[in-house]
């Protein structure tokens, strides 16, 4: 239990990011037919609204203090940060939760982002191959990491969670076993809770509102829904500006796991794409549940009980998989037929 429960909850905590970075690129191909490898640096840019949110709250207001000397014998520097002179100590609790308060501006910064991009560029690519649907994104991505680069460098940039869940929670006193068997961090467990219910309501959202049906509709027969007289077009860029949002709010929340820097959504993309496809192309359920399988089973690839067998297991276990997967069921785990087949 003590060796098996940590390395599930790793591959829950991973597979949850794979999984929300998944879940928007596959409503993306669902909805609009298009290949995005631009959606890592939605991932990207949402962690860095955490990162600017943090700058602006953390802005000061030095003044100098001449009852008070430097070893130098110059008056000492006083810095409190204006929004703890504004607001007292609500002010300092905000710059201490600064990752879930970005949450506030992470939303509509990543639906204008999401928005702009489908109507600016993506809408241009409908009806062309994947593969240049590819190389465009693919393109659109290595410019956004590169202005965050020069705006933020190239070093990550820390981003601490708020003190009450900073440390780890001892699961295993919990479960009855005897304390400090099992701790694992809690920010973690934040995350992989705050993930699970990102993922149930955009389901439900496409389960149960009149949006999430004609969404669904589209998906299916986008022509006859245009023949019934609804603006399907609309929708789906509400849609693309929605996947653009979820990938932002799952970067926000994965910074304290996970250090910003501008190549963090190349990382995470290539293993997404791989989830996308081994889930099944267009398939919702699909890449949530890969997400989480491929989690965990890279989380156990990365024991050093395995690697001392396998030696470089983790770093290919995620391939080995979809090469398994994709010869034996060509559309994934729950692709739909005709969708990746030949």
């Amino acid at each position: 239990m003590d060796v098996f429960l940590p390395q599930i909850l790793n591959g829950l905590d991973k597979g949850a990011a794979y999984a929300l970075i998944a879940l928007g690129l596959t409503l993306i191909f669902g909805t609009l037919g298009v290949v995005n490898f631009a959606h890592g640096a939605l991932f990207m840019l949402g962690a860095f609204c955490a990162v600017t949110m943090k700058a602006l709250l953390g802005l000061e207001k030095v003044t100098l203090d001449p009852t008070q000397t430097t070893a130098w014998g110059t008056p000492l520097e006083i810095r409190v940060p204006y929004i703890e002179t504004w607001l007292g100590d609500f002010g300092l609790l905000l710059l201490e939760y600064s990752v879930p308060v970005s949450l506030i501006l992470a939303i509509p910064v990543m639906l204008i982002i999401g928005v702009t991009m489908e109507r600016g560029l993506i809408r241009h690519f409908y009806h062309r191959t994947h593969a240049e649907q590819i190389l465009v994104t693919f393109g659109l991505a290595i410019v956004l990491q590169e202005i965050v680069k020069s705006f933020f460098g190239a070093n990550p940039i820390p981003q601490p969670a708020p003190d009450i869940v900073s440390g780890s929670a001892d699961i295993g006193m919990l479960l009855g076993l005897d304390p400090g068997t099992i701790v694992y961090p809690m920010w973690r467990m934040v995350y992989l809770t705050f993930s699970g219910v990102v993922i149930a309501s955009v389901f439900a959202f496409l389960q149960f509102t009149t949006f999430g049906m004609v969404v669904r509709a589209g998906m299916a027969d986008r022509e006859t829904v245009g023949l019934l007289g609804i603006d399907i077009d609309k929708k789906f860029t509400i849609v693309f500006g929605l996947a653009a949002v979820v990938a932002g709010i799952a970067g926000v929340m994965y910074t304290p796991i996970l250090s910003p820097d501008y190549h963090m959504g190349m990382d995470f993309l290539v293993l997404s794409f791989v989830v996308v496809v081994v889930g099944g192309m267009g398939s919702l359920g699909g890449a949530v549940a890969a997400g989480f399988l491929l989690g965990i089973l890279q989380s156990f690839a990365s024991m050093n009980e395995v690697k001392t067998i396998l030696p470089g297991i983790d770093q290919i276990i995620i391939y080995l998989v979809a090469i398994i997967i994709l010869l034996v069921r060509p559309r994934g785990l729950m692709g739909r037929k005709g969708v990746m087949e030949s």
